[in-house]
C-alpha cells in the first residue's frame, strides 16, 4: 500500500563524498629469494609482506637481492612496518638471465609486469618500486638507424625486425612510411647482446628496395628502459641503481635512461653494510626508498615532503664516497645533484660545507621528466595521491545520479573537502575547483559529459637559501648620534 499522508524520509545521496586517502608508501621489490618457500613466495606473483613478519620473512630464506633489500628497509623503519609487495624471480649466477626473468612478459604477467596484478592479488598497490642489483648493467643494442634507400610501393608504416649481429637480440623498429618511401626508422626496442650491426628486415612491408644501416652501442638497461611503463599506469615511482665503479659510466648510464617523470633521482652508490662480523657491499636502493614510506608515516600518509636531507641507518659507509660541499659549486656532489642523481653522503664535523656533523644522509630530490612541473619527486607523488582520491571520491557518482545542478556542486564539493583539507595542513600552497561554461556545452551537457578544471600548486622542495651578505654603514651613523647624546654634545629632542 503507498502512503497516502504523513511524512516520510528519502535520503536521495547527492551529497559530497568522503575521501580516503591512497596509500602512496607501499615499496615493491623485484628480485631474487633462491632459497624462499615456493608454497609462500610463488615465482612471479605478487606477495604483500610486512617487514616485521618474522614468519613471513623467514619463509624468504636467508639470501637474494628481496631479502637484502627488506634488512635495509627494515633498518629505516624502526618504529613500525613498511607494507612491501615481493615478486620473486628465478636466481641464476648469470645477471644477464635474471634480469631476463625480471623483464618477464606483459601477456603473461611474469616477472614485472606481475606489479599490474598487485592489487587484485593483493589489495595494495604499489608506489615505490626497486628492482635492487639489476638496474645498473648495460648491452649494446641499436642506438641510430641511416635510411639509406627508402624503396618504393610502400603504402603503410610497418614493423622491422634484424637478424644477425653477432648473436644478439631482440631489436624491433617501425619504419615510418611516406608518398610509397620509408622515411626514417623508430626504434621501439634496442635489443641487446650485438657484437656487429645487425641485417634489417623489411619484410613486413609492402614494397620493396628499402635498406638502411643500423648503428650499435651501450644502450639503456632494458629494466630501466621499461619500468617506466608500469610505473605510470600504476602511478608509482621507481628508484634505479647505475654503475658504482667510476663517475663517467654512471653519467654515461644515466643518459640512456628514459626523461620520464616515474623515474626517480638515480643512484650512482653501493651500500656499505656489515653483515656476520664483516662488511660488504649492497644495493642501496632499499635503504633510499624506506625513507619514502617514514617521511609520509610522519604526516600520516600524505607524500608532500622531500626525503632530501635525512639520516639514514644501518650503513657503515657508501662507495664510492661522493663529497658534498653546500657552500660551492665546484664539489663533486653537486655536481650529481645537478645531473639529477640521488646521493649518500658522510657528515663531517668541522667542516662548514658539511650537509650534516656525523652519520650519512641522502640528498635527492629530482624525477628525470623533461618536464620542469614534474621536476621533484615530492610534488609528483602528491599529485599522483590527489588525482587517485579523486578518482575513488568521483566513481561514486558516475551512473548512479543524473548530471543535475545538485550533483555537480557534490561533486565540487568533494573535491573542495579534500584540498582544503590538503592547504590548512601546508601540504599544498593553494587550489581552485571551477566549472568552465566554455567547456560544458549543452551538448555535452545532454550526453552525460561534465567536465570540472582542477588547479593545484605544490609547494617545492626548499634547496638553496640565498643570504646577501653586506656591511651596514647606517650603524655607524647611528653610533655617531649615541656617542654624542651620551657625551653632552648633543641633546635629544
Amino acid at each position: 500500500m503507498a502512503q497516502v499522508m504523513g511524512i516520510k524520509h528519502i535520503r536521495d545521496g547527492v551529497e559530497a563524498q568522503a575521501v580516503l586517502g591512497a596509500d602512496m608508501s607501499v615499496i615493491a621489490i623485484v628480485g631474487t629469494a633462491a632459497n624462499a618457500n615456493a608454497t609462500v613466495f610463488p615465482l612471479n606473483k605478487p606477495v604483500l609482506v610486512y617487514t616485521n613478519d618474522t614468519v613471513a620473512l623467514q619463509a624468504l630464506g636467508t639470501t637474494g637481492t628481496i631479502v637484502d633489500a627488506i634488512a635495509g628497509i627494515s633498518a629505516q623503519i624502526t618504529d613500525a612496518a613498511a607494507k612491501v609487495i615481493v615478486v620473486r624471480v628465478t636466481h641464476d649466477a648469470l645477471a644477464t638471465n635474471v634480469i631476463t626473468n625480471i623483464l618477464g612478459s606483459e601477456a603473461s604477467a611474469t616477472g614485472m609486469w606481475a606489479l599490474l596484478d598487485a592489487a587484485e592479488e593483493t589489495g595494495e598497490t604499489p608506489r615505490l618500486i626497486i628492482v635492487p642489483g639489476y638496474t645498473s648493467q648495460t648491452e649494446n643494442g641499436v642506438t641510430s638507424i641511416a635510411v639509406s634507400n627508402g624503396g618504393t610501393g610502400y603504402t603503410a608504416d610497418f614493423a622491422v625486425t634484424a637478424t644477425g649481429g653477432g648473436g644478439g637480440t631482440g631489436f624491433a623498429g617501425i619504419a615510418h612510411v611516406s608518398d610509397g618511401a620509408v622515411q626514417s626508422i623508430e626504434i621501439t626496442n634496442p635489443g641487446k647482446g650485438y657484437v656487429s650491426a645487425p641485417t634489417l628486415v623489411f619484410s613486413a612491408g609492402a614494397g620493396t628496395g628499402a635498406a638502411a644501416t643500423p648503428t650499435i652501442g651501450s644502450c639503456c638497461n632494458q629494466i630501466c628502459a621499461t619500468m617506466p611503463a608500469i610505473a605510470e599506469r600504476l602511478k608509482a615511482q621507481f628508484i634505479p641503481e647505475g654503475p658504482s665503479n667510476t663517475r663517467a659510466a654512471a653519467v654515461a648510464w644515466l643518459n640512456t635512461l628514459p626523461r620520464s617523470a616515474a623515474i626517480t633521482h638515480p643512484l650512482r652508490q653501493d651500500a656499505k653494510v656489515v653483515v656476520n662480523g664483516s662488511t660488504v657491499t649492497k644495493p642501496l636502493s632499499p635503504y633510499i626508498v624506506a625513507l619514502y614510506a617514514k617521511r609520509d608515516a610522519e604526516v600520516d600518509g600524505i607524500p608532500s615532503r622531500s626525503i632530501a636531507n635525512q639520516s639514514l641507518n644501518g650503513l657503515v659507509g657508501v662507495s664510492p664516497k661522493i663529497r658534498l660541499d653546500i657552500t660551492s659549486d665546484s664539489s663533486e656532489g653537486m655536481s650529481d645533484i645537478e645531473a639529477k642523481f640521488g646521493i649518500v653522503v658522510r657528515g663531517e664535523p668541522g667542516v662548514d660545507g658539511s650537509l650534516s656533523d656525523g652519520g650519512y644522509t641522502f640528498w635527492g630530490t629530482d624525477t628525470l621528466s623533461a618536464d620542469t612541473q614534474w621536476q621533484f619527486a615530492n610534488v609528483v607523488r602528491l599529485r599522483s595521491y590527489v588525482e587517485i582520491n579523486q578518482i575513488k571520491a568521483i566513481r561514486f557518482y558516475l551512473g548512479r545520479f543524473n548530471l543535475t545542478v545538485q550533483t555537480v556542486q557534490a561533486i565540487a564539493n568533494t573535491l573542495e573537502g579534500l584540498m582544503s583539507l590538503l592547504r590548512a595542513d601546508q601540504h599544498v600552497i593553494d587550489y581552485r575547483v571551477m566549472f568552465d561554461p566554455d567547456k560544458n556545452t549543452p551538448a555535452n551537457l545532454r550526453l552525460g559529459f561534465l567536465d570540472i578544471t582542477f588547479k593545484m600548486e605544490e609547494p617545492a622542495p626548499l634547496r638553496k637559501v640565498t643570504i646577501r651578505s653586506r656591511r651596514y654603514p647606517e650603524a655607524l651613523d647611528a653610533m655617531v648620534t649615541n656617542i654624542a647624546i651620551q657625551l653632552g654634545t648633543l641633546t635629544t629632542a
